[in-house]
């Protein structure tokens, strides 16, 4: 296919400001909002083909591209977004958003709080899944998108589709659901809290009002990011990258860095904890712990997923121990329940639950060859 291996190539973030007051699941309010976002290709004159890409838990709204001044900064998901890519900017208007509470941007616990002048900190409230859906609606309001072609996400990007699909199902015409599950496990609960106590634990947190005593939880949020890590690769990618490789050849008898695992999570937290901020890490696992849409219907996700209107592609990977096939497979059975319209790939790769962030040609055609039968 022609300009397959192109990207976007440069791109610029963009603003949008509500000034309407936005309710939030939790019973807090936010009196007005920035989002930030990012715009690939162009939208179509019926306003017909624009997809929404929703971003997993360190992602934002810088899906593709680089800019200008950072040649090096590349898109989190480029390899997938571009013309003739599977997301291809030819045909389609791709959206990427961060978050509202996220930290690159959008208003969140480091933006200021109008009612005190300082900045919001641990007094942000509690935002939940259906919180960011409304605000990306509000967004295409803006946008004059009356429906998405699809909503796309990885992971707890993958949640938010599915919420697209039941809170807005007239707005949603394909919900493209990867490496994702209908709720967390008590498992993938327990983990997001030990990673959450080791920021809530650090000296630096201040309660959540670090910014206002000069520092920053690092400590706290560089475990975190090493616990989360180790959760997102496959034991046998792990194998295969560092076994029991020794950095020096011999064991030092003591506490510093002997393994290249450790070398390996000690670089990542630093890196994370370099640039992410740990309150806006505290709202967005409590937003994964608290995804559950079928508590709406007493736990019966079937009943719940039946105000779907959507096509729906999920997609699974066989590696991925945080997020199964099997709960995948939930969400599949539920929609097949339903009568809906639900295509189904378990893609065999390596990587854990990072697969979805991979240039795999299997992958990466199943995903095209869905979008390609869109209609616009």
């Amino acid at each position: 296919m022609a300009g397959q291996n192109q990207g976007v190539g440069q791109v610029e973030a963009q603003r949008a400001h509500f000034a309407t007051p936005l309710a939030l699941r939790s019973g807090g309010v936010i009196p007005e909002y920035d989002l930030v976002y990012e715009t690939y290709g162009q939208l179509n004159a019926a306003k017909s083909n624009a997809i929404l890409v929703c971003h997993a838990l360190s992602g934002h709204h810088h899906v593709a591209g680089h800019y200008a001044d950072q040649p090096d900064n590349v898109g989190w998901w480029d390899n997938i977004v571009g013309p003739g890519r599977p997301l291809d900017t030819d045909r389609f208007f791709i959206v990427g958003v961060n978050n509202l509470g996220g930290c690159h941007g959008s208003t969140g616990p480091s933006s200021i709080n109008p009612a005190t002048g300082k900045p919001w900190g641990a007094d942000f409230p509690m935002v939940a899944v259906i919180d960011w859906v409304k605000a990306q609606a509000r967004l295409a309001d803006q946008l004059g998108i009356d429906a998405w072609a699809a909503v796309m996400g990885g992971s707890l990007g993958g949640m938010q589709a599915l919420r697209w699909s039941i809170t807005f199902p007239e707005r949603v015409r394909h919900a493209i659901i990867v490496a994702a599950a209908p709720k967390l496990s008590a498992q993938n609960i327990a983990f997001n809290d030990v990673a959450r106590q080791a920021i809530l634990t650090d000296p630096d947190f201040h309660g959540g009002h670090y910014y206002e005593h000069n520092t920053r939880p690092v400590r706290g949020l560089r475990l975190a990011r090493m616990l989360g890590h180790i959760t997102y690769l496959s034991d046998d990618q792990m194998g295969e990258k560092f076994g029991r490789e020794l950095r020096n050849g011999a064991f030092s008898f003591g506490f510093d860095v002997e393994f290249e695992i450790e070398s390996y999570l000690r670089y990542q937290g630093d890196k994370f904890a370099g640039y992410f901020d740990a309150n806006t890490y505290l709202l967005m696992t409590k937003a994964l712990d608290y995804f559950d849409p079928a508590r709406e219907d007493n736990g019966d996700l079937t009943a719940t997923l039946a105000r779907s209107r959507a096509g729906f592609l999920v997609i699974s990977f066989s590696t991925d121990w945080r997020f199964t096939p099997a709960r995948s497979k939930e969400i599949v059975h539920a929609l097949l329940a339903r009568g809906r319209d639900v295509s189904y790939a378990e893609i065999d790769l390596n990587f854990g639950h990072d697969s979805f962030l991979m240039a795999d040609p299997h992958y990466h055609a199943v995903v095209g060859s869905y979008l390609a039968r869109i209609t616009l």
